[in-house]
């Protein structure tokens, strides 16, 4: 008979093609823990004659499978799915892991995908193959574990029990200690332009299995595609594999010991970095020693235009600004307003032609997502003024979808508006957007008209 167990079950299942996987697991004083907190200590020498067996241990590889099937995300060079890699891996995995352990696998190029940026400007991201991404998580969970307790506790992205909100927390902290004038250092397209040598140095001291050496290497050389063409990659770290936001925080982790040993307060998160002092001469100093430092020590190019030294409430920190009052508060930066409008406007365009319940489910999909985030905000009366303006968005929305007198009036006869009144709203000449805050609209689609409709509050709603 044929295997009945539904699909969702069987990809829990361990999966077949790491049975040949002979490496025996580590008892748990030698493997170690995440530290949540993350406390610094001691630059880790080179450990680890046999990490890479670790990286191939079976157990290792079906948690680093499980992370790169949750996060799904698109084939690389080779085209192929999870799915059909999984079936690949099932045939081939032996070898595989045979030419890991050797030292001779050799990754293939990472496929070029560029993305829009809000304020122009493309990103660029690397995606690699999915077996490489299997790999790449792989090792980043044997070296995480070993790395991430010596990085800075001032280091907030990409890391454990860290996160950009902790980041924000604390320099609302400094500002409050009088700390109001802020170094803001903008690295110039940082992921393309970290120095491999350097990069690899410092991985060197820190691991001295040399087929992992050589296998990181290799994920750096990998080279790119583009429109069917393989361009040879001698710098940068691609966006995209799991791999490279823990290389960019070894890189920057001797920047994060030289301001530490300074005696500076800083925040970074990747490579987002502000460094908060008392006065704006105080802070120019700062921000000449620090781009001396980045780009003569580290190989880095600072972005001048969009660095600058400020107070704290002119310029953005991963989305928010710090106001300079007696007690600070969080604020959404202007830029992440406007984006969110503009997000919000293409979902309720008029002209978008999708029934109610569809654009409330489009629209609740990214509101939750964007509250999760924003949320952390301190000015609720701006949280409540984005509700007001995304439901006067709908109330004109629907108003078009009416289309004509007689159906509005029936409309809004149906959700209780008197005779006389709808029959003065649906006889108005005046436009759509107009019309989204006259208070017979409103009264009849109120606020309770779309929380029924499952509409998120970015605001809490009062209490009664």
């Amino acid at each position: 008979m044929g295997d009945r167990r539904p699909k969702n079950q069987y990809q829990q299942l361990p999966l077949a093609f790491m049975a040949e996987s002979r490496g025996d697991p580590l008892d748990a004083a030698h493997e170690g823990t995440e530290s949540s907190a993350a406390k610094r200590g001691p630059q880790s020498p080179a450990i680890g004659k046999s990490l890479i067996e670790e990286v191939c241990e079976r157990e290792n590889l079906e948690v680093a499978w499980q992370q790169v099937r949750s996060n799904q995300g698109s084939p690389g060079v080779d085209g192929r799915s999870i799915d059909e890699t999984r079936d690949h891996l099932r045939e081939h995995w032996p070898i595989i892991r045979e030419r890991l352990l050797n030292g001779t696998y050799e990754p293939q190029p990472v496929r070029r995908v560029e993305i829009a940026k809000p304020d122009g400007g493309v990103r660029k991201l690397g995606i690699p193959t999915v077996l490489d991404r299997l790999i790449q998580q792989a090792i980043l969970q044997v070296l995480q574990r070993r790395w991430d307790p010596t990085f800075s506790e001032h280091s907030y992205g990409f890391r454990p029990g860290r996160s950009a909100h902790q980041a924000v927390a604390q320099a609302q902290r400094y500002v409050a200690e009088g700390c109001e004038w802020v170094v803001d250092i903008d690295l110039e397209k940082f992921f393309d332009r970290v120095n491999h040598d350097i990069l690899m140095d410092r991985v060197a001291k820190r691991i001295s299995d040399k087929r992992l050496l050589r296998l990181i290497r290799a994920y750096l050389n990998a080279g790119v595609m583009a429109d069917g063409l393989v361009s040879p990659t001698d710098e940068g770290v691609p966006q995209g594999g799991p791999l490279s936001p823990l290389l960019s925080n070894l890189v920057l982790d001797e920047f994060d010991r030289e301001l530490t040993h300074r005696g500076l307060r800083f925040c970074r998160y990747a490579d987002d970095c502000n460094i908060y002092v008392r006065s704006r001469r105080a802070g120019e100093r700062v921000m000449t020693s620090a781009c001396r430092f980045l780009t003569t020590r580290l190989q880095l190019k600072v972005n001048e235009s969009k660095s600058a030294v400020a107070r704290s409430g002119e310029r953005k920190f991963l989305g928010f600004t710090i106001s300079n009052e007696a007690e600070p508060t969080r604020q959404i930066a202007a830029k992440a307003l406007q984006k969110f409008k503009a997000r919000i406007r293409e979902l309720t365009r008029r002209t978008l032609g999708v029934s109610l319940p569809q654009l409330i489910a489009s629209l609740a999909r990214y509101l939750i997502g964007w509250r999760g985030y924003f949320g952390f905000c301190q000015t609720p009366q701006v949280l409540q003024g984005l509700d007001s303006w995304i439901r006067r968005r709908l109330r004109m929305y629907i108003w078009r979808q009416w289309k004509n007198g007689r159906t509005r009036y029936a409309q809004l006869r149906r959700l209780g508006v008197s005779h006389f009144h709808a029959a003065v709203a649906a006889g108005s000449e005046s436009g759509y957007w107009r019309m989204a805050r006259h208070v017979t609209v409103q009264q009849a689609l109120s606020n309770a008209y779309f929380d029924s409709l499952g509409l998120p509050r970015l605001a809490a709603p009062p209490t009664v």
